[in-house]
């Protein structure tokens, strides 16, 4: 049986991230995809210069209408934008407590425009972290979500990932890609303790939405049923996959997309 995962994020018309990159991630790792927009930005690979909120209760029926009549295996819930709209997708979670939830607490894109507004930090916090069955934040989202200075080492990523997890998360996987040096590693922490996951950095400036898609392909094989520590490693080895070839695409002339379907390209 092919499994349904519902994104609920915002839209990138220009394709590398949001909803556009969680529906090609989740379709290249096997599942049907379904999203419910919370914002239209108008944004390409040098920057975000626009953003449009959808109506809180507008995204709550989105959300109302998919589960009204499709099976729903796991949710990825990416750009939230405002206190409001997270209420909004909190209250209508709620009353799905079995399907699996990934959060990515998307706050800054990649060009550096803010995407969270600072009131809705704290709604994220305490309405959403503690229905998520895996956060899965990068060190500055990490830091913002903790009041904390952001995490400069190893053993300040698995602090901050263990009260990440106090705050209510069945797991969290932070990533260290803001680390300096060669390597790039995540940490995994679950109930059963701490899981690093090494990767060498790719020497590209085409990573724009990478955390959308790492997200949207681990709610893919969560609701797929693997394990949280298989389903990372498979997201993982999906993203290392399609940076590694993203210079393959030639999509604008700043922080360009990773390459969804690399796989079925020659």
């Amino acid at each position: 049986m092919i499994r349904n995962v519902l994104s609920i994020a915002g839209s990138d018309p220009s394709g590398g991230a949001g909803i556009q990159a969680d529906i090609k991630a989740i379709s290249a790792n096997g599942a049907y995809a379904m999203a419910a927009l919370t914002a239209l930005t108008a944004q390409n690979t040098r920057g975000v210069s626009g953003v449009h909120l959808v109506p809180p209760a507008f995204v709550s029926a989105q959300i109302d209408a998919v589960f009204a009549d499709i099976r729903v295996d796991a949710i990825k819930v990416g750009m939230i934008a405002t206190a409001e709209i997270a209420e909004a997708v909190a209250n209508a979670l709620r009353k799905h407590p079995a399907v699996p939830v990934v959060l990515d607490p998307v706050m800054i894109a990649k060009g550096g425009a803010p995407l969270l507004a600072d009131d809705a930090i704290a709604t994220v916090r305490e309405a959403l972290l503690p229905l998520a069955t895996i956060v899965t934040p990068n060190l500055p989202e990490a830091a913002h979500l903790l009041s904390l200075p952001m995490a400069k080492t190893r053993a300040d990523m698995a602090t901050q990932a263990r009260a990440l997890r106090d705050l209510g998360p069945s797991a969290v996987l932070l990533k260290g890609g803001h680390l300096e040096g060669a390597e790039s590693p995540d940490v995994l922490v679950t109930s059963e303790g701490e899981h690093w996951f090494e990767a060498p950095r790719t020497a590209t400036k085409n990573t724009h939405g990478t955390g959308c898609t790492l997200s949207a392909a681990l709610a893919a094989h969560i609701a797929q049923g693997l394990s949280l520590p298989d389903a990372v490693t498979a997201a993982k080895a999906y993203v290392a996959g399609a940076i590694a070839q993203a210079d393959a695409l030639s999509v604008g002339t700043g922080h360009g997309p990773t390459h969804h379907f690399a796989h079925l390209y020659k």
